[in-house]
């Protein structure tokens, strides 16, 4: 089940991502660490109605944030469509324990469901350069890499913008 999600669930969330870094560090994807994802993040996309978790048998295992705020990084990509009517996907992560078992392509058919419900004009998204298991992913949904934007609190190595037009 997806629901959105509240500031009671920030802790399980925590430590899924937590879960997730770990994991990535562990098979040299340097994308998250212990500075990001935060509990302020969270805390930002809970208030702003943004945050969406996936639990299955009520244990929260995964995480979607479904937002309409465009990040100042993304200012600079020259995206397909105009920078007015757009979804932003971020902190999308699955308990590691949990991979591979289409968690993560539910949680993206329902926020591209919801684009389209609310009638926006396209997804957009960012993946870490160094994560070919990510990209592969957004690739095979047909979105379109488009540039590259960097977060230097996170790694020297750019990120890679994407976008699905719905």
């Amino acid at each position: 089940m997806i629901r959105k999600g509240v500031n009671q669930d920030i802790d399980a969330i925590l430590q899924i991502t937590n879960a997730c870094a770990k994991h990535m560090i562990a098979n040299s994807v340097f994308q998250w660490n212990e500075s990001y994802p935060n509990k302020v993040a969270f805390e930002t996309d809970v208030n702003r109605g943004e945050l969406y978790v996936l639990e299955n048998n009520s244990e929260i295992i995964g995480c979607i944030t479904i937002s309409t705020l465009m990040d100042e990084e993304y200012k600079s990509v020259k995206w397909l469509t105009p920078n007015k009517n757009n979804v932003y996907i971020h902190r999308l992560a699955i308990h590691p324990k949990h991979q591979g078992k289409g968690y993560a392509k539910q949680l993206m058919d329902y926020a591209e469901a919801l684009a389209i419900e609310n009638n926006y004009s396209s997804i957009r998204l960012d993946t870490f350069s160094k994560n070919k298991r990510n990209q592969k992913f957004y690739e095979l949904r047909n979105y379109k890499q488009l540039g590259n934007i960097y977060f230097p609190k996170q790694s020297k190595f750019p990120f890679y913008c994407y976008e699905l037009i719905r």
